[in-house]
C-alpha cells in the first residue's frame, strides 16, 4: 500500500497522482494510478478478474475518461480492488466517488453532442442532394417496425426496419433510408441489405459524421394513395459501445415500434425511452423500461409520431 506524501525529488507521475488522489476528481486519480503502476487497461482487467470481479475493459476506459462513474455494488466492490491492485490507500478512490457529481450525480454525457449532430444533418442534406431526393421521398409512414442490436462488445451490430408507407403523389418508386453511426463508426463497412420487396440502389456516406444514405428500389411505381411494404437491414458493428438509439422524424407520422435487443454478454443496467422535440432541445418524458429477461429486449410504441426525435438510451454501470 501507498502511505503519506512522495518527496519532492519523487518522478512527475508519483506526484500527479499524489495531487489526484487528494483534489480529485475520481477519474484523473483513476487515470494517474493506472499511468504511474504503467499497466493497461487489459492487464488492470486482468488482475480484476484474479479477484473475482469482472469488469470490462471498456468501462474501466469509461471510469477514467470520466463518462462513467462506479455506481453498482458490483462496481464499487472493483473499486475497491483496484485500490489494492494499484497500490493505493484504503478507501482513496471509494472516497472520491462521494465528491459532488459522484453517486446520485450526473450519470452520462450525451452520446453526441448538438454540435455534431448540427454538422451530420448539413451532410445529410447534402448526400440526399446527391440522390435527387427531397426530404419526404414522396412518401408518408404508416407504421415503422425497427429491431436494433447490441452485442457482445456493446456495440450497435445493426438494425432491421420494417416499412409500411403511402405515396402522396404519383410515380414515387423508392425509398431513401438513413444510418447515423455510433461515434466511431466507418460507414464505408457497413453493410446495406434490402429484404423484402425492394433493392438496393445507391449508397453514399460521410466517414468523419458516420452518416449514410441508401436508395431502396420498389421497382413499380406507385400511384397517390397506394401503399408499399417493405423491409430493409444495415449490418453495422464498426463502432465503440453503444449507448443509445435514436430516430429522427422530420414529419408526423403513423406507428413506430423500437425494440432494442442486448447480446447475453453485454445486459444494460437500465434503459429509458425519451423524447425530443429537436437535436437542441432537452429529453422529456422519459421513462424506464423493463427488460425482458429471456429475450434480453427493451421496447416501445408510439402510436402516432410527431415531429422530433424518438429513442431509448441505457446505462451499461
Amino acid at each position: 500500500m501507498r502511505h503519506g506524501t512522495p518527496p519532492s525529488n519523487a518522478p512527475a507521475e508519483e506526484q500527479e497522482l499524489d495531487a489526484a488522489l487528494r483534489a480529485g476528481p475520481f477519474h484523473a486519480a483513476l487515470r494517474a494510478a493506472i499511468a504511474a503502476r504503467s499497466l493497461s487497461l487489459q492487464r488492470v482487467q486482468h488482475h480484476l478478474a484474479r479477484q473475482g470481479v469482472k469488469v470490462g475493459v471498456t468501462s474501466l476506459s469509461y471510469w477514467q475518461q470520466g463518462a462513467r462513474r462506479p455506481q453498482r455494488p458490483e462496481s464499487l466492490r472493483a473499486v475497491r480492488a483496484l485500490e489494492e491492485i494499484l497500490e493505493l490507500p484504503e478507501e482513496s478512490l471509494i472516497r472520491l466517488l462521494a465528491q459532488p457529481g459522484g453517486v446520485g450525480g450526473p450519470r452520462r454525457p450525451a452520446a453526441r453532442t448538438y454540435r455534431s449532430l448540427v454538422e451530420a444533418s448539413g451532410v445529410l442534406e447534402r448526400l440526399l442532394g446527391e440522390l435527387g431526393s427531397p426530404l419526404d421521398g414522396g412518401l408518408h409512414t404508416i407504421g415503422h417496425h425497427e429491431r436494433v442490436s447490441i452485442g457482445a462488445r456493446r456495440e450497435l451490430l445493426g438494425r432491421e426496419s420494417h416499412h409500411v408507407v403511402r405515396a402522396h403523389k404519383d410515380g414515387v418508386d423508392r425509398y431513401v433510408a438513413i444510418h447515423h453511426g455510433d461515434p466511431g463508426c466507418a460507414p464505408e463497412r457497413v453493410t446495406v441489405g434490402a429484404l423484402e420487396n425492394c433493392r438496393t440502389g445507391r449508397v453514399r456516406w460521410h466517414g468523419a459524421t458516420g452518416v449514410l444514405v441508401a436508395e431502396f428500389l420498389f421497382d413499380t411505381r406507385l400511384r397517390a394513395g397506394d401503399t408499399h411494404v417493405f423491409r430493409y437491414a444495415f449490418e453495422d458493428g464498426t463502432a465503440g459501445a453503444s449507448q443509445e438509439y435514436v430516430r429522427g422524424f422530420s414529419f408526423a407520422g403513423g406507428q413506430y415500434l423500437l425494440q432494442v435487443r442486448f447480446a447475453e454478454e453485454a445486459l444494460p443496467v437500465r434503459s429509458h425511452r425519451f423524447v425530443q422535440h429537436s437535436a437542441a432541445a432537452p429529453r422529456q418524458a422519459r421513462h424506464e423500461l423493463d427488460l425482458n429477461g429471456r429475450h434480453r429486449c427493451v421496447h416501445f410504441v408510439e402510436p402516432q409520431v410527431r415531429a422530433g426525435l424518438l429513442g431509448i438510451d441505457w446505462d451499461w454501470d
